[in-house]
């Protein structure tokens, strides 16, 4: 109940484009007070705050620690300064919810988390998708036994280079994405393999990556050097899983299939879609007529939830981000687990450092940090 509910003090952390998203859904929040926000560059923090009628803004994020007495801190900057940041916050008493990607390494990654356990706090990272209501509904047929045990799982991204962060990324050499060490890769794989690595026994996988770029180069500089297609092959006990992030195939896709044991289960993310595939029961001739009429009256049934939660107002792009906060406020609250376990964080990150291991084979960088 809302009565019961403690109201948690909020700040942000880089007021870059990303912090409106956190902005608009912490405004909104029951039981959040968004309290302040800061940049180093103020006049940043300054608009962020008019735009969202936050009552104070910082250029310090020492200043806005020691004035505010912040219960939550979401940190929205680059990486490469989440480590020292998040040591700031915990100082100060307060929690972190963290963007992705966590760290620039695994190892770095780690020391994080143990910054975070050794101060008594709790953090989470923004893996908002996989708290969307597509992924919601996965999870309970998931736990369900509807699936049966996971066999094979595929998990797909999309990135429009076009779009408003591609070009972004595309006309400045200098963005910080191009200075992680597996670069646009580096920025989004997280939510492939935060899908899968769940659905993997607790057991050290083998990860076979390539990667390529299929666009011409054109500039002379970082941005000519960064590849656009990714391709990663893995298999952990009996599972295997092929995740792919695409900068060129249209439609812009967003999906996740896992094949069970009882039965196969597709996720599509954008259009939020959870239809499931079951073995025919028919003779052959009518076994092959049945399944398309099946799987109409599967997405038309998925039509009409989709208008439900639209009519319900539950259709926002950040619902999944929503859900995932009023976990981790009420996991604050109560002292209880956080919504992602720390050691299936820590899962990611070594997927995602072997990966770039072989993509990018080189040492990290200094001007990376």
């Amino acid at each position: 109940m809302l009565e019961t509910k403690r109201k948690l003090r909020i700040g942000i952390i880089g007021c870059g484009k990303i912090a409106d998203g956190h902005a608009d859904v912490v405004k909104y929040l029951e039981g959040a007070e968004l309290a302040a926000v800061c940049d180093r560059e103020p006049l940043l923090a300054e608009q962020l705050a008019v735009r969202y009628g936050v009552p104070a803004w910082y250029g310090d994020t020492a200043e806005m620690l020691e004035r505010e007495k912040l219960d939550v801190v979401h940190i929205t900057t680059p990486p490469a300064v989440h480590l020292a940041l998040t040591r700031q916050c915990v100082s100060a008493g307060a929690h972190v919810f963290l963007e992705k990607p966590l760290a620039l390494t695994a190892p770095e990654a780690k020391e994080l988390i143990d910054v975070v356990v050794a101060g008594g706090r709790q953090m989470t990272i923004n893996y908002w998708p996989n708290f969307d209501p597509p992924a919601m509904r996965f999870k309970q047929m998931l736990a369900s036994g509807e699936l049966g045990d996971p066999v094979h799982v595929e998990a797909f991204i999309g990135y429009d280079l076009a779009g408003n962060y591609g070009q972004v990324l595309m006309s400045d050499p200098g963005y910080w994405v191009h200075k992680l060490p597996g670069k646009l890769f580096h920025n989004m794989m997280d939510h492939i393999f935060n899908r899968i690595v769940p659905l993997f026994p607790d057991v050290e996988p083998e990860v076979h990556a390539f990667a390529y770029k299929r666009r011409e180069g054109v500039r002379g500089n970082a941005t000519d050097a960064m590849l656009d297609e990714l391709r990663v092959y893995m298999r952990g006990g009996n599972v295997s899983a092929f995740g792919s992030l695409c900068s060129h195939a249209r439609p812009i896709a967003n999906t996740m299939k896992v094949y069970g044991t009882k039965a196969t289960v597709e996720v599509d993310f954008n259009n939020r879609t959870v239809v499931s595939t079951t073995s025919q029961r028919y003779p052959s001739a009518v076994g092959r007529l049945a399944p398309p009429l099946q799987m109409a009256g599967r997405y038309l049934a998925e039509a009409k939830k989709n208008i439900g939660q639209f009519r319900r107002y539950e259709f926002h792009f950040f619902a999944g981000m929503s859900k995932l906060l009023e976990l981790f406020y009420d996991s604050i609250r109560t002292g209880g687990a956080p919504p992602i376990p720390y050691s299936e964080i820590l899962r990611v990150a070594s997927v995602m450092d072997r990966i770039i291991e072989q993509v990018y084979p080189k040492p990290v960088a200094e001007d990376a940090r």
